[in-house]
C-alpha cells in the first residue's frame, strides 16, 4: 500500500490512499483523521497505513491512545477495517450494517452508523447525513451512490465517499466532463427508490445539504480529490449538481409518481 498525509484544514489531516481497480488503475481512497475539541482523534474511514503514515498518526496520537474512535461511514468500503483494527485496537469501531454483516468478527459499536449514534457521540465536533430518497445499501450491489457524509465544523472540511464526487487531474480515467467539477455519483438513477416520491425526496436532502452547510470550506472525496471551496460556494455547487441530474429526477418522476 502507498499513501501520502497532509494536513488540509484545522486539526484535519486527510490520507490519499490507494485503490487499484483490477489491480491495475489506481481509483484512489481516503480516510481522514481529525483532532476533536477535548484533544482526542477519530478516524473517519479505514485504510492499511505506511509505516510512515503510521508513524505520523502515532506521534500525533500517544501511540494511538488519543485515538478515540474509527468511524466507517461508506457500507461498501471494508477493505481496511480489519488491519485499521488491528492497529488500533483500543478505539471504538463503528460502522454501517453492511460492515456488520461483512465483518462480523470484528468488535464492532452496538449502534449503526445510520442510527443517529454518531451525531450523539461526536455532536460537538460533527455534523452527519444521510441521502434521502436512496437506499444505503441498494440491492444491486455494484451500486455504491449513498455513505453518511461528514462535515467537521472546525475546519468546515466535507468528508464524503462516493455520493458527491470530485476528479482532480490526477484520475486515471478518461472522465473528462467530470475532471475538477462536483458532481453527484453517476448512479443516482439506479440508486433511487423505487417508488413514487424518491426523486422529490433526494432533491430536497441535496437542496437542504447546501444550505446546511453553506459555510463548508472545502470537500475531500474518495478518489483522488481535494476541492477547496470560496465563501459561500458550495450551496451553488450542489445546485450545478442538482441541475446535471435534473433528467435522471425527472424520469424517475415519470415513471413513479
Amino acid at each position: 500500500m502507498t499513501d501520502t498525509m497532509k494536513q488540509i484544514g484545522q486539526d484535519f489531516w486527510r490520507i490519499d490512499g490507494e485503490f487499484r481497480l483490477g489491480g491495475i488503475v489506481n481509483l484512489g481512497t481516503q480516510a481522514s483523521l481529525i483532532r476533536l475539541e477535548d484533544g482526542d482523534f477519530v478516524f473517519l474511514d479505514s485504510y492499511t497505513l505506511s509505516d510512515r503514515t503510521k508513524a505520523r498518526v502515532d506521534a500525533l496520537t500517544d501511540g494511538g491512545k488519543r485515538l478515540q474512535a474509527i468511524i466507517n461511514l461508506h457500507p461498501f468500503h471494508t477493505l481496511h477495517c480489519e488491519w485499521m483494527h488491528s492497529a488500533y485496537p483500543d478505539a471504538a469501531l463503528y460502522g454501517t450494517a453492511r460492515h456488520l454483516r461483512e465483518l462480523p468478527g470484528l468488535p464492532w459499536q452496538d449502534q449503526r452508523c445510520e442510527s443517529g449514534v454518531l451525531s450523539e457521540a461526536f455532536g460537538e465536533d460533527l455534523d452527519f447525513t444521510i441521502p434521502a430518497g436512496v437506499p444505503l445499501v441498494c440491492e444491486d450491489e455494484s451500486v455504491h451512490f449513498s455513505s453518511v457524509l461528514a462535515l467537521h465544523r472546525k475546519s468546515g472540511t466535507i468528508h464524503v465517499d462516493d455520493t458527491l464526487v470530485y476528479l482532480d487531474r490526477r484520475f486515471p480515467l478518461s472522465l473528462v466532463p467530470m475532471v475538477r467539477r462536483v458532481d453527484f455519483h453517476p448512479t443516482l438513477a439506479k440508486a433511487l427508490e423505487p417508488c413514487a416520491g424518491a426523486a422529490e425526496d433526494f432533491r430536497e436532502w441535496a437542496i437542504s445539504l447546501g444550505i446546511d452547510w453553506s459555510g463548508a470550506r472545502r470537500i475531500a472525496a474518495a478518489h483522488h480529490g481535494v476541492r477547496e471551496l470560496e465563501p459561500e460556494e458550495f450551496p451553488q455547487l450542489i445546485g450545478e449538481a442538482l441541475g446535471r441530474v435534473k433528467a435522471v429526477l425527472d424520469a424517475h418522476r415519470a415513471e413513479h409518481d
